[in-house]
């Protein structure tokens, strides 16, 4: 019976881990941001929802989401993409800048200028506290928020523990719904990682009364204090409201 007992307990922890092991989604990812010419961002869009996802997804890119700033003062489009490790990824972009499709459709699409000034990429690990990313069609009825977290010297554990163990659901409770976090791949081994994570609301004014009711949360003030009794744990935060493209496939 006691043998019977150990086993099923055995069973038990292996299930959980295999569970738990299942949540973390190891993929490679990447935050492109395209800066586009006056005037040539609609072209951009064109090009992206006739053309450019289907060919990126032909050479093993997934499109996790493509977003607009609601103030694009840089005509910029985020968009993320996942690879299954940096290596595939490479491989993809080797094959999509060489493929006669995409070298028909760039040329035809900038017969009338150039459209993209300058791309900024930023590699991505998904944290192991993050929500599975899928897709979610139907319309628009959410504005996006992109927020980069620059941490304090040696204090990035400190900010995922509490993002873990507290603040998502904190957030949760106050209509903050959790999409997707990330902690940035540096170059340099040796300067420490960004949080950078992807939240939404039913709209931008509703997310200022969010975050207001968020800051005030006697449960968020307590988890704060106790969090930096070491030390702060941030030294700068951005933050970026945005709409979902049409062809997002996170919406």
């Amino acid at each position: 019976m006691k043998k019977i007992f150990l086993l099923t307990l055995l069973c038990a922890g292996l299930f959980s881990f295999a569970v738990n092991a299942k949540k973390t989604d190891n993929r490679y990812f990447e935050m492109r941001i395209y800066y586009c010419h006056p005037g040539r961002l609609d072209a951009l869009i064109q090009r992206f929802t006739n053309h450019t996802t289907k060919i990126f997804e032909k050479h093993g890119m997934t499109n996790v989401g493509y977003w607009i700033p609601t103030n694009n003062t840089d005509n910029a489009l985020y968009y993320i993409l996942a690879y299954p490790s940096k290596a595939d990824r490479d491989s993809s972009w080797k094959h999509f800048s060489s493929d006669p499709e995409w070298k028909t459709v760039s040329k035809k699409s900038e017969e009338t200028g150039k459209i993209v000034a300058k791309v900024t990429s930023i590699f991505m690990n998904a944290t192991d506290f993050s929500p599975k990313i899928k897709p979610s069609g139907g319309p628009v009825d959410q504005v996006f928020e992109l927020r980069t977290y620059s941490q304090l010297p040696g204090r990035n554990p400190a900010i995922l523990a509490r993002f873990r163990d507290h603040t998502m659901k904190i957030f949760k409770s106050h209509d903050i719904k959790n999409i997707a976090y990330f902690t940035t791949i540096e170059k340099d081994p040796a300067v420490q990682s960004k949080l950078v994570y992807l939240v939404a609301h039913p709209s931008e004014e509703a997310a200022k009364a969010n975050w207001g009711a968020f800051v005030n949360d006697p449960k968020w003030k307590q988890v704060s204090t106790d969090s930096e009794k070491d030390g702060k744990i941030i030294e700068k935060i951005e933050s970026i409201f945005m709409t979902p493209t049409t062809f997002s496939t996170i919406r």
